[in-house]
């Protein structure tokens, strides 16, 4: 198995899949890329999933979204969508790379600043409480992300680690168990995908931009909305170096 691992991580990358929660998220790389949205994907056609596909230099890119909830209209975040939309993503475009990309909340007591972007180490969720032995360790689900060092190293991007769970505020017992984490930064996607994406074995890295600050003293919901166009702006920078970094190498060189 190590082996054939081996071969993988010294084979050029060739496909990547970017999963990004919301299209606001991913517009300005989209735009910057002149990606194209597909009119028939390889998706079941009662979904409201979108894809953007397109070529930079050698590289396949898709851009992955889960789209509009049908019956309300507002865009479908949260791990339940992430989940599914990674599960058809790998098994419909096989990537050799898949790039969790997006918004999250940053801590001030971990040195988060609004517009920071992380490369994330580790990811763990941090609203699965499970009391039970063994059981709990399942419900953290710590995952650590493919190693990047090279990349991290060129591009002088922060890491940190990041805690995911379904509601944007932080309850008590939220914010005690996005501690023990160790968090940095707090989202409510990334290990849903790398969840999906351990069961399957395709290297995931995930880049997080900040938008507001969770331990600050202002609603996080207010400053989400109001920081979110500069982020995804600042997000599409660091995303466009990390896609330039990656043209032409392998996952080994990464």
């Amino acid at each position: 198995m190590e082996d054939v691992m081996s071969q993988v991580e010294k084979k050029p990358i060739s496909t990547v899949v970017f999963i990004v929660a919301m299209q606001k998220e991913a517009q300005p790389l989209i735009n910057r890329l002149r990606l194209v949205k597909e009119v028939t994907t390889p998706f079941p056609k009662e979904v409201t999933w979108v894809l953007f596909k397109g070529m930079y230099k050698d590289l396949n890119i898709n851009i992955v979204c889960p789209g509009k909830d049908s019956t309300l209209g507002v865009e479908s975040v949260g791990t339940v969508p992430a989940s599914l939309v990674t599960y058809a993503s790998i098994l419909a475009i096989q990537p050799d790379l898949i790039i969790n990309a997006g918004t999250a909340g940053g801590f001030k007591a971990k040195g988060a600043c609004i517009s920071d972007v992380y490369v994330v180490s580790t990811v763990a969720f941090h609203d699965r409480r499970i009391p039970v032995p063994v059981l709990d360790i399942y419900g953290v689900g710590m995952r650590k992300a493919f190693p990047t060092p090279n990349l991290i190293k060129e591009l002088n991007l922060k890491v940190g680690r990041l805690s995911t769970g379904d509601s944007m505020d932080m309850s008590p017992h939220d914010e005690e168990s996005i501690t023990a984490n160790d968090a940095t930064v707090k989202d409510m996607e990334g290990a849903a995908v790398a969840y999906v994406a351990d069961i399957f074995k395709v290297p995931t890295i995930l880049i997080k931009g900040v938008t507001d600050i969770v331990d600050g003293n202002r609603p996080t919901s207010e400053e989400f909305l109001e920081n979110l166009a500069a982020v995804t702006a600042k997000l599409d920078e660091s995303l466009t170096k990390v896609i330039e970094f990656i043209t032409g190498k392998c996952l080994s060189d990464l």
